[in-house]
């Protein structure tokens, strides 16, 4: 059931954000004809890896400069065009793809690269009982704005909690942590995005 629910999800996604998608690859592309997608190697479930797809956001062979496959905030290796598709998470949309292909689901905890896999404890690595997610716990609670350990601490909350009423929790806050500049902290209330 949730496999179908997946599909139908990331299907209509697919429809309705492909106009996004054409303006994102457009202004990609035209920026400086490199190419539109980007392909990474990430950690699904059960620790198997898998292709990730995004829209490229960086400067074309990014990984071989600078932080290497890490990203800081206010990267200079992200271009301009790659900053707004970022705020707005227009990048990840074609992930809805690694979603109707089964690699990814469309609620769980983020993919991973392997070499940050391989720094988890024995509890952390619970975060890979599920598989990898668009949106989850710690996007509605933060995102990237919370420290590493405690952005793996919701991802293992939510593996050990998940039901559907989390999941309609998930998808109804995932808007507001999107568009709105806002996110659910952990004690509940709404705060500014940084």
């Amino acid at each position: 059931m949730n496999r179908a629910g997946d599909v139908a999800l990331a299907g209509l996604g697919l429809v309705l954000s492909a106009p996004a998608l054409a303006v994102a690859a457009a202004a990609v592309k035209l920026t400086d004809g490199g190419p539109v997608l980007y392909r990474q190697r990430r950690v699904g479930r059960d620790g198997a890896e898998f292709e990730l797809v995004k829209v490229r956001t960086m400067v074309v062979g990014a990984e071989s400069q600078g932080a290497g496959a890490a990203v800081d905030r206010g990267d200079p290796r992200i271009t301009r065009v790659g900053r707004a598709l970022r705020r707005l998470s227009v990048d990840e949309l074609p992930q809805l793809w690694n979603v109707i292909r089964g690699d990814m689901s469309v609620i769980g905890p983020r993919p991973t690269l392997a070499y940050q896999v391989e720094r988890y404890t024995p509890r952390q690595r619970r975060r890979l009982e599920v598989k990898p997610g668009l949106t989850g716990w710690a996007q509605v609670h933060g995102r990237a704005r919370l420290p590493w350990d405690e952005r793996i601490e919701l991802d293992v909350w939510y593996v050990e909690h998940r039901s559907p009423v989390v999941d309609l929790k998930i998808l109804a806050r995932t808007p507001f942590a999107l568009f709105s500049g806002t996110y659910k902290d952990a004690a509940g209330g709404w705060r500014e995005s940084a």
